[in-house]
């Protein structure tokens, strides 16, 4: 199996996602929070320091003493983390600075580090220390902190014989130092890089051991478990799970061990059970083929004695009948003189004859027909003669009954493999039924429908006679099934084109409305030996045609 789809691989993944994530949150606030501490506190020592100097030099400036306040910036200005001490007139001139280069000079009263305190209402002294300070880049390449600390005009001050300030006038002068971020930037570089390397040493430990922990109690045992169930796919009963844990896996295989062995027991007693049922069943097996063979050989018999007794009766009506009208020419045959009234009925009297002994001979044909399980002589033949010559055997009756014939068979020969015989006599008993059907004429259509180059060839024999009633659609294929009258139907002519068409690998489905007329649908395979054996399939789509 491969590593990715392995349940351990899984859950040390995620695992080890929510560490990382957690790691690198907490890591990343922390260092953040630090920082802020960190800037905070050197916010309010800078600050601290401006009030420092502020009031160191507030004597000196009382007796105006520019040196003694030099002296003081400069002092201070060499501290660590210092950058420059300024000391801003109230009109933007530098006074005082540790960087004696800018004595003199006018700072832009719109300067980010002016702002603060200049609007253009002139100057005011803010209390919110934010405003007073200001974070910025140093020429030097990195962050300084300036805070700004008005110089406000006291009552000591107003009132001092050296300085000519009003009362009203509140700020004098602004100090402004500036502080160095960079050890505070450093410092924060310095933890977080420290967070940084804990971290990752943080989830290697951690990873490392749930790992270990993954692997031992739930990697092992589940491929263990995975192991048995191929074993027992295999068919290999006695393989036991080795897991004695007492947590839900230890509990699973040994839940697991208990189902093997009872499968193991059931196996045993079914292959008991097998091999007691198999002298059984040949037993009973045996004693089913002689019974079988007997029922056989009985239906066989009942079979014999139906068909025996149907062909007697189907035989005794003409017989009679050629009996009786015999007997009758016989006795006026020895009457000697025979008058010509009694010439013409003997005639009728012998057509009868002659009538029911070409109907003795039409059952027993039938018969010979119906009882054929093989059809003779296979062989290609073109469809179209073969309808073409049926036609021709039935077109003095069609005359006759003044039934339109309409013969739509195409002008490209439709090669079928087939006995021709067979598939003639089955065509022509439908066209006989269909002119039956038609007593008072109509029209007769037999066409050759569907796709020249499909694997089967359809025949519709339609006509627009009498139709079928829906009750006798059921029966039309069975037997000595007939629906004519006074013993003129043997009922074999459409069960014989059942079975042709069977045969022959193909099926038979019949359309037919009473009083509208019958459609017989034939399809059968141009290669029947490439095709299995027609099943028993409906043969009718609604009520089929002529018995």
């Amino acid at each position: 199996m491969k590593l990715y789809n392995l349940l351990g691989f899984k859950l040390f993944v995620g695992v080890a996602v929510i560490v990382l994530t957690g790691t690198s949150l907490f890591a990343t606030f922390y260092v953040e929070w630090q920082a802020e501490r960190i800037l905070d506190a050197t916010v309010h020592s800078a600050a601290t320091l401006s009030d420092v100097i502020n009031r160191s030099t507030r004597h000196g400036m009382l007796l105006n003493r520019r040196e003694d306040i030099y002296e003081i910036i400069k002092t201070i200005g060499h501290e660590r983390n210092i950058e420059g001490i300024r000391i801003f007139s109230k009109k933007g001139e530098i006074i005082h600075s540790t960087n004696p280069a800018e004595i003199g000079h006018r700072v832009d009263m719109n300067a980010e580090s002016c702002v603060g305190c200049h609007t253009g209402a002139g100057l005011v002294a803010p209390q919110d220390t934010s405003t007073l300070t200001r974070i910025f880049s140093s020429p030097k390449g990195y962050r300084v902190l300036g805070v700004i600390t008005p110089i406000r005009n006291e009552s000591s001050c107003s009132s001092a014989s050296c300085h000519a300030h009003a009362a009203s006038q509140r700020v004098l002068g602004i100090l402004d130092v500036i502080v160095s971020l960079k050890d505070a930037d450093e410092n924060v570089a310095s933890l977080q890089h420290t967070l940084l390397g804990s971290a990752i040493l943080l989830v290697i430990v951690l990873t490392t051991f749930v790992s270990i922990f993954i692997w031992r109690t739930v990697n092992i045992p589940v491929r263990k478990l995975s192991e048995g169930t191929a074993e027992i796919v295999k068919g290999n009963l006695n393989h036991r799970i080795d897991i004695r844990t007492r947590d839900e896996i230890g509990r699973l295989a040994q839940s697991f061990n208990q189902m093997t062995e009872e499968l193991l027991r059931a196996r045993t007693e079914l292959t008991g059970w097998t091999q007691t049922l198999e002298e059984r069943v040949a037993q009973k097996t045996e004693e089913l083929r002689r019974a079988q063979a007997h029922l056989v050989q009985i239906e066989k018999m009942v079979s014999l004695g139906t068909l025996a007794a149907t062909v007697a009766h189907e035989l005794n009506n003409p017989l009679e009948g050629i009996l009786t009208y015999a007997k009758l020419v016989r006795k006026r045959m020895q009457q000697g003189q025979v008058a010509p009234e009694t010439v013409r009925e003997m005639i009728d009297e012998m057509t009868m004859i002659a009538d029911e002994t070409a109907r003795c001979g039409n059952i027993v044909k039938n018969l010979l027909l119906f009882s054929k399980e093989k059809v003779g002589d296979f062989k290609a033949t073109d469809l179209r003669t073969v309808i073409q010559q049926g036609l021709r055997l039935i077109d003095h009756h069609m005359k006759m009954h003044n039934i339109h014939v309409t013969a739509l068979l195409g002008d490209a020969p439709v090669t079928l493999l087939c006995d021709g015989h067979q598939i003639e006599e089955a065509l022509l008993a439908l066209e006989i039924n269909a002119v039956e059907a038609m007593p008072d004429g109509g029209d007769f259509r037999i066409e050759i429908t569907g796709d020249p180059n499909a694997t089967d060839v359809v025949i519709t024999v339609s006509d627009t006679g009498c139709g079928i009633p829906d009750e006798t659609l059921p029966h039309i294929f069975e037997p000595f099934f007939t629906t004519k009258k006074d013993g003129k139907g043997t009922g074999l002519g459409l069960s014989v084109v059942y079975g042709i068409v069977q045969r022959h690998s193909g099926t038979i489905t019949v359309d037919s409305t009473p009083g509208r007329g019958t459609t017989f649908t034939l399809t059968l395979p141009r290669h029947p030996e490439q095709t299995r054996p027609a099943e028993d399939t409906p043969l009718h789509t609604r009520t089929p045609g002529i018995a």
